[in-house]
């Protein structure tokens, strides 16, 4: 039999076909297009996804026997709103997780409402990312709109009620709406309230294990597929990176370097930081974990090669980095290019760079990027073990994690062994994971992980950069500190 893992990312969506012994048979990507109608805002077309969806879903079965196809998963982008009318119509473009717009109702949450209140009925505080506030900026801005919305959903829960008709959502993505009460794992009856939301209006919650229903008729008939295709909730992207990287079970770590980067730490107990720097959320194992979510990682280098030094080759880029440099840069870069969330939570802090001189190169400016972004990492990895989790290893993952040199910068600055996973397909190989589960090839997410998940290779740290690191490390983080008032200050002028 075969299963479909889904990975609906912000810049295109990548669909794997995945067979009974977890070998992936064929890979499929499909772009579309992110639309920024001002600065520090990001929408997309939900239609677009589909359209991806159904193309890619071609592509990928071309010449396979489509009736071995048992069942199809999802791991999404979290966060976004997705607003549908009464007929199922999208009402407007859905508002994404990296947008941010919504800093007067996140401040409106946290201040007026209180973080201390807002924790308490969801387990975290507001972000510009989350979903409660967006509601809110459309409630202020757009009542014609507000006032049409049906049924409320997540990116990657549109794309599972087109293939089956069933609103749902999973709770590890729900976790981030800011309306889930992640203890008791139910919507959260009083920010439904502060949001103007009826409960009708959310979708139903489902392990992201758990089958939702069957594709269409239409659906099946269109992609040439048996009607008894079970479709799983999903997952959030990084629920579902965990899953597919063998993140699962206590105390286990996994760092995602894509668009953003994120540090997952997988629990079998419900906890929370207690000042809500790192997001507690539901797994999609069934359990918890605790998250911190940087907004701008390997999309930093991206914008500095595209953008700024004009070079596509990005591996021609970091070979000019002489290794000798590493732990010695005079240039420091904070990776705030969209604001920030984990830890510091703040919609107006931008990137910087501070320590240049007449004798900076691209090659400083180049390494400053992946050293940054490698030390806001750490900034993460240090809330965890001031609450007395002990991150001795990890497991790294994404696209910015391909590249050997930022594997070994990230090793020596955190100071842990980082371990490379054999398949590195993230969220998708996690959504077809999910899907196996679902339909009964194995009993529970944990079992899955172990038969399927293995560690290629593992990067050790370098004692001597490791000391070097830490001494740079405890300078930098004098760097947000001493300017975060300004930050402010020009949003206002």
């Amino acid at each position: 039999m075969y299963y479909i893992g889904i990975d609906l990312g912000t810049s295109a969506m990548k669909l794997l076909l995945v067979d009974e012994e977890g070998k992936i048979r064929r890979s499929v990507s499909r772009e579309y297009p992110l639309s920024m109608p001002r600065p520090g805002w990001s929408e997309q077309n939900p239609m677009d996804w589909w359209s991806a969806c159904l193309i890619g879903t071609e592509e990928l079965l071309a010449g396979f026997d489509r009736s071995e196809v048992a069942g199809i998963g999802c791991g999404g982008q979290m966060h976004g709103l997705v607003v549908l009318d009464e007929n199922d119509e999208v009402i407007r473009d859905a508002i994404l997780w990296n947008d941010g717009r919504t800093s007067e109702e996140v401040d409106y949450l946290n201040d007026t409402v209180g973080r201390d209140v807002i924790s308490g009925y969801t387990a975290n505080i507001a972000f510009a990312g989350f979903t409660a506030p967006k509601l809110l900026w459309m409630r202020k801005h757009e009542p014609e709109n507000f006032a049409r919305i049906s049924k409320i959903m997540l990116p990657k829960d549109y794309i599972n009620y087109k293939l089956t008709g069933v609103h749902s959502c999973d709770y590890s993505d729900a976790s981030g709406m800011l309306l889930l009460d992640v203890r008791n794992r139910k919507w959260s009856s009083e920010m439904l309230e502060i949001c103007s939301v009826r409960e009708d209006q959310m979708p139903r919650l489902f392990e992201s294990y758990e089958v939702i229903g069957c594709l269409r008729p239409e659906i099946a008939t269109a992609l040439s597929l048996p009607e008894n295709v079970k479709v799983v909730a999903g997952a959030g992207d990084n629920a579902a990176a965990a899953v597919g990287t063998g993140t699962v079970g206590d105390g286990n770590c996994n760092i995602s370097i894509g668009t953003s980067g994120t540090v997952f730490i997988s629990s079998d107990r419900f906890g929370k930081d207690m000042d809500n720097a790192l997001h507690s959320f539901a797994h999609a194992d069934g359990h918890y974990h605790l998250m911190g979510c940087m907004l701008s990682a390997a999309s930093c280098n991206k914008w500095f090669c595209d953008e700024i030094i004009r070079e596509k080759d990005y591996d021609a880029v970091q070979r000019e980095i002489s290794r000798d440099r590493l732990g010695e840069n005079e240039v420091f870069f904070l990776p705030y290019l969209m604001g920030e969330r984990s830890p510091i939570n703040d919609t107006d802090a931008r990137g910087v760079f501070i320590g240049m001189s007449m004798n900076t190169t691209r090659a400083d400016m180049a390494q400053a990027i992946l050293e940054g972004v490698a030390f806001a990492i750490k900034d993460n990895i240090e809330i965890a073990r001031s609450v007395g989790i002990d991150i001795e290893r990890s497991k790294i993952c994404g696209g910015g994690a391909r590249s050997r040199l930022w594997q070994s910068i990230f090793s020596s600055v955190l100071n842990i062994p980082l371990d490379i996973p054999l398949t590195e397909e993230g969220p998708g190989y996690g959504g077809a994971m999910l899907a196996m589960v679902g339909t009964g090839l194995f009993p529970d997410v944990r079992k899955c992980a172990e038969a399927l998940t293995r560690v290629k290779e593992t990067v050790l740290p370098d004692p001597i950069l490791a000391e070097k690191y830490e001494n740079r490390y405890s300078e930098y983080k004098r760097i947000y500190p001493s300017i975060k008032d300004l930050f402010k200050e020009l949003r206002r002028s």
